[in-house]
């Protein structure tokens, strides 16, 4: 039976197969083998199928509301939350932060982490920036694991060799680091890189 769910479902996993272009109310149709008029009585329209897919990739920045748990905490489990849904979603991310959806879905991560610079006591300016670095962080971590990835792709079997045959007189660093370089361990990365972003944002005058 066609649902607004399956109909959801079966966009999320176009977008993430072929990427956002690919989107349209016909390929979702082709999609599920049906015919495209049947798609209109669930959604009616693309922009609610936005919409539903906002909904769906953002729900699962559900976090519980521990008053008790200092801001430091709940920046990191943010910022944590926000690399895992784009881990798992990274095409309709991409879509959801560059096209117009309904607002209560794609404002979430913004009103949580305000929420988040309210308690850390900076003011409204200061949140704005705080904020948008948050978010920036949580994607550009995921987004240079993924291109990490790509680049690894390319790279002859034993890196640290080809590395080594760099002139060390020019590239001193990159050869002594030529194991460190071409290591790949993003959770170890992004977790260092969290504790740095944390402490900066500590660092910031009230």
């Amino acid at each position: 039976m066609l649902t607004r769910k399956r109909i959801v479902d079966a966009a999320i996993a176009l977008v993430e197969r072929h990427g956002e272009a690919a989107l349209s109310m016909r390929a979702v149709a082709a999609e599920l083998d049906v015919a495209v008029m049947s798609l209109y009585n669930h959604v009616p329209n693309k922009a609610a199928l936005l919409d539903g897919i906002a909904y769906r990739v953002m729900s699962g920045l559900e976090l519980d509301d521990d008053p008790g748990v200092d801001w430091k905490t709940q920046a990191r489990t943010l910022i944590r939350a926000f690399r895992r849904v784009a881990r798992e979603y990274p095409a309709c991310m991409n879509l959801i932060v560059t096209h117009s959806v309904e607002l209560p879905f794609g404002i979430k991560p913004v009103e949580r982490a305000l929420a988040i610079t309210d308690t850390a006591g900076f003011d409204g300016p200061t949140s704005v920036k705080v904020m948008r670095a948050i978010i920036a962080y949580a994607l550009g971590a995921q987004l240079r694991e993924t291109d990490m990835v790509k680049m690894l792709d390319y790279l002859p079997p034993d890196p640290a060799a080809a590395f080594a045959e760099l002139d060390p007189v020019k590239f001193p660093h990159v050869t002594a680091l030529a194991k460190e370089l071409t290591a790949h361990d993003p959770e170890s990365d992004f977790e260092f890189g969290l504790e740095l972003f944390i402490s900066a944002i500590d660092a910031l005058p009230r």
